[in-house]
């Protein structure tokens, strides 16, 4: 198998513009979610969240924090991915796709601003119920879409990575269609008293299958990444392609969920809490152990490829790592969100390796090898020590969603786990906001001829 299926040309012209248009939107997103979640980490760090009063203000950072670090960064990330197998016939549409998206992010971002505040912390796509957040949303959506059609309706290059690509755009078209049919099938007794619990219903089942698309992808990161390292393909076409249809195919059963069950029924929320419970997990541990092997059996990295190689060890470490926690998880408690923080920031890792990847091959400076060396070990020892002190909270029953005095921590031993949560947390921000000084200055910079 050619090492060239496992790795994308880097674009030029048009399409490179846009590529870097998707890339400085995903790294904006970071920004605004990094100042609201110094906010959310000192409201539940002991001792420093009784000194302000955080009671409005905790949920509302905690929307936007969520909806501009999982929802606008990954699906920005996936415009990204898009460009690269996406011709340059269409790149018109495609200009429109990301001005669409650009505009949907900015009115998130400075919706609480623009209208009411009033947040509701449902799962997935957590949201603050005024016009400017909605029209945000259903903006950066409509973008998001159009280039997800055009890469299912782009006859496939000759690349293992944009099948890859291809299945994850697939899916997340199918969590669309989840959404508009669970839209119109939501009993008008629900819909018409818009509460938490009309959005649980509303993104609950999409929110499952988009978790889908953003394995898919982290498959195409982890494999991508471990071929630039490592100069050779880890495995054969044909198990690759395999493991892709099998991370894909739990997806395909969504739709069946739908015309079983009604949107607003228990049977509804545990088929798809059990989709992604026992199909989610299967390709990306196998692929994981495959480009694990691999990097073992390569000692010699070249020097450029330390930060690449760094980034997809710590993402295998922190994704396992949640995955793991997942399976912990006996009550509503913070082991929830130390498992799915895990998952995020072990997808997080592998984008932020692509991006030490891509920088140079759109024509910038590529950022400092030891400063990007020390970014991405300061940001995965704060996240590891981040999930470690809330699944060990979660242990002594702190409840999640909850600010200052509200969690009910009494005791030393309830409050050293959270503690070792903070300074987790503020390490894993001090790493995230040098990630985006090194960027950024990158972006602002062109590569030495």
């Amino acid at each position: 198998m050619s090492d060239n299926l496992l790795r994308f040309n880097f674009p030029t012209g048009p399409h490179k513009q846009l590529a870097s248009g998707w890339l400085t939107l995903a790294l904006s997103s970071l920004i605004g979610s990094g100042l609201v979640v110094i906010l959310i980490i000192l409201a539940r760090t002991p001792i420093i969240h009784d000194l302000i009063p955080w009671a409005g203000s905790f949920k509302t950072a905690l929307v936007i924090h969520v909806d501009l670090s999982v929802l606008v960064w990954f699906l920005s990330f996936a415009g990204i991915f898009a460009i690269l197998t996406t011709p340059k016939s269409t790149v018109a549409i495609g200009k429109t796709a990301l001005w669409l998206a650009v505009l949907g992010a900015v009115l998130i971002t400075f919706s609480p601003f623009l209208g009411k505040d009033e947040p509701y912390l449902n799962n997935y796509v957590p949201v603050l119920a005024n016009w400017a957040f909605f029209s945000g949303l259903i903006l950066f959506g409509l973008g998001f879409a159009i280039v997800a059609l055009q890469v299912c309706f782009t006859p496939n290059k000759k690349q293992l990575l944009s099948f890859g690509v291809k299945t994850a755009m697939a899916i997340a078209i199918i969590a669309i269609a989840s959404l508009i049919w669970t839209y119109f099938a939501t009993p008008e007794e629900l819909s018409s008293d818009k509460t938490e619990l009309y959005y649980e219903t509303l993104f609950w089942g999409p929110g499952h299958i988009l978790q889908f698309t953003h394995t898919q992808l982290l498959m195409v990161a982890w494999l991508w990444l471990a071929t630039a390292i490592t100069g050779k393909p880890v495995a054969r076409t044909g198990l690759l392609i395999l493991l892709f249809i099998i991370g894909a195919f739990p997806a395909l059963l969504g739709p069946v969920i739908h015309s079983l069950y009604g949107v607003d029924t228990i049977e509804h929320r545990l088929a798809f809490t059990d989709l992604m419970y026992y199909g989610g997990g299967i390709a990306p541990l196998i692929v994981g152990v495959i480009i694990f092997r691999s990097l073992l059996g390569n000692k010699k990295i070249a020097e450029e490829n330390r930060p690449l190689r760094l980034a997809l060890l710590y993402s295998l470490i922190l994704f396992g790592a949640g995955g793991w926690i997942g399976f912990m998880i006996n009550a509503v408690n913070v082991t929830i969100p130390a498992h799915y923080h895990g998952s995020i920031v072990g997808i997080t890792l592998a984008y932020m390796g692509i991006t030490y990847h891509l920088l140079p091959g759109l024509g910038y400076k590529r950022p400092s090898i030891v400063w990007s060396n020390r970014q991405l070990m300061l940001y995965s020892s704060g996240s590891l020590l981040h999930i470690t002190g809330l699944a060990w909270s979660g242990g002594h029953g702190v409840q999640r969603k909850t600010p200052g005095a509200a969690q009910g921590l009494e005791s030393l031993a309830d409050k050293i786990p959270m503690w070792i949560m903070g300074l987790g947390g503020i390490l894993a921000v001090v790493g995230g906001i040098l990630f985006l000084t090194l960027t950024f200055r990158a972006l602002s910079s062109v590569k030495s001829k």
